[in-house]
């Protein structure tokens, strides 16, 4: 008898068709394989998360296991969002710079954004990303934490900077991402990096994953929370958010972590929970950066907003009722500009491109050029080359048109 066990994956038996074997991939994702092709490799039972086969020697097994599971990535399928993901990894050839979806933005500047995945286990009425349950992305993306972290150094190594943060920012929620522990630890070791901090909505926060996080080098938190009334917590985040458990971590955390609160200002929905969150971070002694809401296109827009005008003269207006700054810039983030990245491209350049997979939008296609991953709209094909032009280029987010 060989059992066969990996660390980022476990196996199951399928609850909808007796003739699958669900593989579960870093808790968040699975495909799933016919059990008569598992049967080829050897009479097998599922055993605690492990696969076990019969009279065949473990070499063997493994290899031919293998070829099975490296087809059923092609198949992953994220649990959360129900969405078709892709994993990101060193052998893809899919660089990590160059799109807003996975990987690594570099705004020119000290702070350096991990976007390691996509997907949010709530649901924001404000969302700027679509992100969450109801979100229309076609697809997900998750980036293998080793080939994240050895493009961070190659990126840091061409800033010539020693004062960088390490930002963990992705379209979603990043305590969905299993290896997240692993990834600070491996980011605290790179000797550039001074700081590390990463947003979340709070919901998945724990005693323990907060103390795990410190221990591995965490330096900061960015808690984006709204409200401080149960009804309306859970009214902007369009789902159940356990406000009293989200209060109680940031309590037990404030001690251990720097910890920001960033409430999103929702004008007509959420203006007196503002008050009640100023008044909170005020008696604990927390930083708080109040956000105004903007339209996005591609977002949810529940509300119009208000102007930047209006928004700075609430801020002021708020900094006098409790004593307390609201209004920030850079400087109080410690944020400094660094050398420009080479810029491969220019706007209205004409380019031939590989499309390497699929977008997150209708008739998206992620392609890749000069090392860099290309957002191309309007793009019919699913594979080859093609010729496109460069229609913007922002922050080394690059997007062209078929």
């Amino acid at each position: 008898m060989v059992k066969i066990e990996f660390e980022e994956i476990k196996f199951e038996k399928s609850k909808e068709n007796i003739d699958k074997i669900r593989v579960i991939y870093q808790k968040t994702y699975y495909f799933e394989l016919n059990a008569t092709d598992l049967n080829k490799i050897g009479l097998f039972t599922i055993d605690n998360g492990t696969i076990v086969f019969d009279s065949i020697s473990k070499k063997s097994a493994l290899n031919k296991l293998n070829l099975l599971i490296n087809n059923g990535f092609l198949h992953l399928i994220n649990m959360i969002s129900k969405r078709k993901t892709i994993l990101i990894h060193k052998n893809s050839d899919i660089p990590l710079i160059g799109t807003q979806y996975f990987g690594l933005i570099d705004r020119n500047s000290s702070l350096i954004e991990l976007r390691p995945s996509t997907s949010c286990n709530i649901n924001c009425i404000y969302c700027s990303v679509d992100e969450g349950i109801s979100g229309k992305h076609l697809t997900d993306y998750i980036v293998e934490k080793d080939y994240l972290v050895e493009e961070l150094k190659n990126l840091i190594k061409q800033k010539d900077c020693n004062q960088i943060e390490a930002h963990i920012n992705p379209q979603g929620e990043p305590l969905l991402y299993a290896p997240l522990i692993s990834l600070i630890q491996d980011i605290s070791k790179i000797k550039e990096v001074k700081s590390i901090s990463i947003d979340t909505n709070g919901t998945l926060l724990s005693k323990k994953l907060i103390d795990s996080m410190q221990k591995g080098g965490l330096t900061q938190i960015n808690i984006s929370l709204n409200a401080i009334n149960n009804q309306t917590a859970n009214q902007i985040a369009n789902t159940n958010y356990n406000i009293n458990h989200v209060l109680d971590m940031i309590k037990y955390a404030k001690d251990k972590l720097d910890i920001l609160i960033a409430p999103v200002y929702l004008a007509g929905i959420n203006d007196e929970e503002i008050l009640k969150i100023i008044q909170f971070c005020k008696d604990h002694s927390l930083k708080i950066g109040i956000q105004n809401f903007l339209k996005y296109k591609k977002g949810r827009n529940p509300v119009k907003g208000i102007s930047m005008y209006k928004f700075y003269e609430k801020l002021k207006e708020w900094e006098l009722k409790f004593n307390i700054k609201l209004t920030m810039d850079s400087s109080d983030f410690n944020i400094i500009k660094t050398k420009k990245l080479d810029n491969p491209f220019i706007k209205g350049q004409k380019i031939k491109v590989k499309i390497m997979c699929k977008g997150r939008k209708k008739n998206e296609m992620l392609a890749i050029a000069n090392n860099r991953v290309i957002q191309v709209s309007n793009c019919f094909k699913t594979s080859g080359k093609i010729n496109v032009t460069i229609t913007r280029i922002k922050h080394n987010i690059i997007h062209a048109k078929h």
